[in-house]
Parts: C-alpha cells; structure tokens; sequence
C-alpha cells in the first residue's frame, strides 16, 4: 500500500493495526495523544497531538495513501472535555475533513456493532452519526462495525484474566448484568473477536476495491452469552470453571444515577449495551474477504500464555 496514517496509533486496536502494516512492508504515521508507541520501528513516524490539532493531522496525512480512523472511548470524562459526542462525532469530523484536504482517497473507519440512529445508548448514537459523516464525504470509505474485541494487553482480556484468577473484584466470581429482578434472567449474547483478526481486516481492506462504500460487521464465529463467555476464559485461563455473578441490569442503572462516575468501574451506556445481543452476520464480510476471523476459545488459547 505504501504508508497509511492511523489515529488512537497507541491503544489497543492501533497497536494491532501497525503491527499488521509493519508486517506487509508498510510505512505508518502514528497520531499518539498521550502515550508511546510499544513498537519501535524506524518505519513509524511518531506525530504527537490529537484528532483537534489541525496541524498535528495535516503533517500526519502529508505523504500517506490512506486513513485508519480508530480513536473511540468507552467511558465520558466531561470535565477534560472528552465526551462521546465530542470525540466519536467532531472527531470524525476533523479527520474525515483533513483527510479530504490532504487529498487521500482511501479511508477506513472503526465503528461499531450496535451503531444506529435509534440506538439506547449514546455511545452507538454517536458512533452512528460519526457513520453518517463518513456516508456524506467525497472519499472512498469502508467502515467496520466490531462485537466485543479481546487479545493481550486489552482492557476487557485484563478484567477477564483479572476475574478469572480472582484476584479483582468481586474476587469470588465473574460478573455480568443480568435480565430480571434478580439478575438470572435471559443473558445477552455476544461474538468476540480477536484484536489481531480485526487489524488484519483493516489492512486487507485497503487493497479491497469491492469494500469501497461498504460496512461489515465483524465478530469471531462463536455466538456466546456472558456467563458462556467467562466460563470459557477461566478454563483457559487458570484451568477450571469459575462462578458467574448476575448482577441485575435495574441495579446497575440505578448505581449509574446515584453513584459518582469515578467511583463505578461501569457506567450507564456499558449497562445498557449489555442487555442487548451483541452479534453479527459473517457472510458479507467473508464474502469480500475470503477468511473467517478466528472463534474465542481458539483465539484465546493461542495467546493465553502472554496473560498476567
């Protein structure tokens, strides 16, 4: 491809991606906000700034043939001005808007599964409207809609590996939000999927004519719920079963209100997420692609051994 500009290049997607552009012979230009790279690598080229520095994109984007949008946040720190709004939508829209100056073609964009206009939760309206501005620009798109994403280093595999060992709280278990009074009502099903099959199917779409103008959801092959899913990580994990907590998604809603963001480790878009199923249909995207992105089970066991 030659050299691709990448946004949120420091976290735990952008790592995976300059991975798999390193690994095809690409250069990259990594837009970092607060930290370093992991990777050092004399064909990165570092720009320190965010997605409202107009300068910090324009020196970026200079000489790239391509955009790999992934800067997204689950949790809103309004007093640092980091919302959802802020960053999903206006974010996007520096970037798409830059992109267009630059005059790149090709872009590619991390959206998510959920993403919709009538969407419960602020996080996929605004995702979905970041989608929007994306349908509505000149360049040559493709936007990829990802179910839940694991691999080392990721938050979620940290809380995983942290609950399955029993060593974060609730310590005696493995904890989901739950239908019903009590929390044992129907339990959400979701279709993780393996950070490096994600990186892997940003590059290759940008060699892809046929995504142009297209959106794919992404997710591995297996359709789990909650409890299946952390069962499935402590035997992996540590070798057995471990219990899993229902906690009554009423509950959590409630906490979201009365309760100081700072002070919960969850808050009220994540609660609402998780009583939705969180799944995909594979078959356009394997379609264009010509691959399946690996299940849990096997994409877990292959980097079990990195977890700590």
């Amino acid at each position: 491809m030659g050299r691709g500009f990448v946004t949120g290049a420091s976290g735990f997607v952008g790592t995976a991606v300059i991975r798999e552009l390193l690994g095809r012979g690409d250069d990259v230009a990594a837009l970092t906000h607060r930290g370093g790279l992991k990777i050092n690598d004399p064909r990165i080229t570092i720009i320190k700034g965010d997605l409202f520095s107009p300068q910090a994109l324009e020196e970026g984007m200079n000489g790239c043939e391509a955009v790999i949008h992934l800067v997204g946040i689950i949790r809103e720190e309004p007093s640092r001005g980091t919302t959802f709004e802020r960053i999903h939508v206006e974010g996007t829209r520096q970037v798409v808007e830059a992109a267009t100056r630059a005059k790149i073609r090709r872009y590619i964009h991390m959206s998510a599964q959920g993403a919709r206009a009538g969407a419960i939760s602020t996080y996929h309206k605004t995702k979905f409207a970041a989608e929007e501005i994306v349908h509505g620009s000149t360049l040559e798109w493709t936007i990829f809609r990802p179910s839940l994403i694991h691999g080392p280093g990721g938050e979620f595999t940290q809380m995983e590996t942290g609950w399955a060992k029993g060593n974060a709280m609730p310590f005696i278990g493995m904890p989901y939000f739950g239908a019903g009074i009590l929390g044992r009502g129907r339990a959400s099903k979701i279709q993780p999927v393996f950070v490096d099959d994600v990186a892997r199917a940003f590059v290759d779409a940008m060699q892809k004519p046929a995504a142009i103008g297209r959106t794919y959801a992404i997710g591995g092959t297996e359709q789990i719920t909650w409890p299946q899913m952390h069962q499935t990580a402590a035997e992996i994990i540590v070798g057995k079963r471990r219990m899993v907590l229902p906690i009554p998604q009423w509950y959590a809603l409630m906490l979201t209100r009365l309760v100081p963001g700072k002070l919960l480790p969850f808050n009220r878009d994540q609660v609402l997420m998780s009583a939705e199923d969180n799944t995909v249909d594979l078959s356009e995207f394997v379609r264009d692609f010509g691959w399946e992105p690996r299940g849990f089970a096997e994409a877990m066991r292959s980097y079990v051994g990195t977890l700590k």
